[in-house]
């Protein structure tokens, strides 16, 4: 009872002193979201040159995209006229960090990591992209037209876009990232409870072994860029060098094996080569040269967190509120998750006729933006009058009258989604 406690009172504190910035975050999330202009993005990435690689970078660096997210908006880029380099810039680059990663990073890890952060992972992606145009010496194939990157329109004028970007601020981003900022706080709390505080000076001494074991660790696994502060910033306080935790920043949230999976198939296997060889070369260069640095610059703000008075900007009431808000809306994510769920296929279209209704299997969905961009596209497709996509069962339900699943199946793969083909159907009439 007394260890259960001592995690629960660990994972609050971590929570509420993230929470303020975290809530920021998502509401620049949401204006990123509405407001970027989607359909001249790609304009500034379609040419073999190392422009297109920057402006993949500058690009990515402040997306809230997760590693997962990140995949279909990268191939999509890809797909509509990206060059190479401009996509491996963009998959290098932006699940690294995002506006309220850089956000936590401050409140947990203090002003220079929340500064190292954004710019390694633009040089990482500009590093990555200039590889891979050197590389891709061939002429680059016909876009496929499957992907649609066409601006999303919003009802309701002003009105609509402020409603679009509050739901997605706190409820579809919140979505993607809640599993994997509850596992990176529950990760956090058990190191903080159970590792004593000298244990990496005491057990791993040599700063370039410690960054070798953090990035083994981190390659195959999956944490988003926020969830991995808190369990950086713990780490560092039970002796771990500041290179290796942003060894660990770098490469947790940049890689996993889904995503690693998805590139080899939707691109090709060089390019997988580059990714992963940029982010290795990277991490531990930039590693070893944070570890030069002037170690008060990272330890002053992990002393404050060890004494619970880290960035005094906001008042603990204002924690404390921010944490209960947020456990809020995590708790109507799942509410409206459980319930979305239940009520999924009992959607009709009005005037609709005779339908069919299609429910095939599709794999490597993990988030909404693999949701939206599923929905988007294969309702461009002809005959298809209705899409719902669920990530958490790997299923797409269409409706429509003359539904081309061959066609369907392009347009899947052409994402890097893996198509399983047709699940269940049935005969529909309003």
């Amino acid at each position: 009872m007394v260890y259960l406690f001592g995690f629960l009172t660990a994972f609050f504190d971590l929570l509420t002193m993230m929470a303020p910035w975290l809530l920021i975050g998502f509401l620049f999330a949401g204006l990123l979201h509405v407001y970027m202009p989607k359909e001249k993005i790609t304009r500034f990435m379609g040419k073999k040159n190392l422009r297109s690689v920057i402006n993949a970078a500058i690009l990515g660096v402040p997306l809230p995209l997760c590693s997962c997210g990140v995949i279909p908006t990268g191939i999509a880029f890809h797909k509509e006229g990206a060059s190479k380099g401009a996509t491996v810039s963009f998959l290098i680059s932006t699940p690294q960090t995002g506006v309220d990663s850089i956000l936590v990073t401050y409140s947990m890890l203090g002003l220079p990591f929340a500064l190292v952060r954004p710019v390694v992972a633009f040089l990482s992606g500009v590093f990555g992209g200039s590889i891979s145009n050197l590389m891709d010496r061939k002429a680059r194939a016909e876009k496929n037209g499957g992907i649609n990157m066409q601006a999303e329109l919003y009802e309701g004028g002003s009105k609509g876009r402020i409603k679009a970007m509050f739901r997605y601020a706190f409820y579809e981003f919140l979505m993607d990232i809640a599993k994997w900022l509850i596992i990176g706080l529950a990760i956090a709390a058990l190191i903080e409870m159970l590792l004593p505080d000298d244990f990496f000076t005491m057990y791993i001494g040599n700063e370039f072994l410690s960054m070798g074991i953090v990035l083994l660790a981190a390659i195959p696994v999956y944490v988003c860029a926020t969830g991995s502060v808190p369990i950086a910033a713990v780490l560092m306080m039970k002796g771990l060098s500041p290179g290796a935790a942003l060894v660990f920043l770098m490469a947790g949230p940049a890689t996993n094996t889904a995503t690693m999976a998805v590139i080899g198939k939707a691109i090709d296997k060089r390019t997988l080569v580059v990714y992963l060889t940029t982010i290795i070369i990277s991490a531990f260069f930039f590693g070893g040269i944070t570890n030069l640095l002037p170690r008060e610059w990272f330890v002053f703000a992990l002393q404050g967190m060890a004494h619970d008075h880290i960035h005094h900007i906001f008042p603990e009431w204002v924690n404390t509120v921010s944490g209960t808000v947020l456990i809020l809306l995590t708790l109507n994510v799942y509410l409206m998750k459980f319930f979305n769920k239940r009520n999924k296929t009992g959607i009709a279209e009005p005037n609709s006729g005779l339908q069919k209704i299609i429910k095939l299997g599709v794999t490597g969905m993990t988030c909404n933006h693999c949701k939206a961009n599923v929905e988007k596209n294969l309702s461009n497709l002809e005959g298809v009058d209705f899409v719902n996509a669920d990530p958490h069962s790997d299923e797409v339900i269409l409706k429509g009258d003359r539904i081309d699943l061959s066609k369907v199946k392009d347009v899947v793969e052409s994402m890097g989604y893996g198509y399983k083909g047709e699940v269940d159907k049935q005969g529909f009439r309003n």
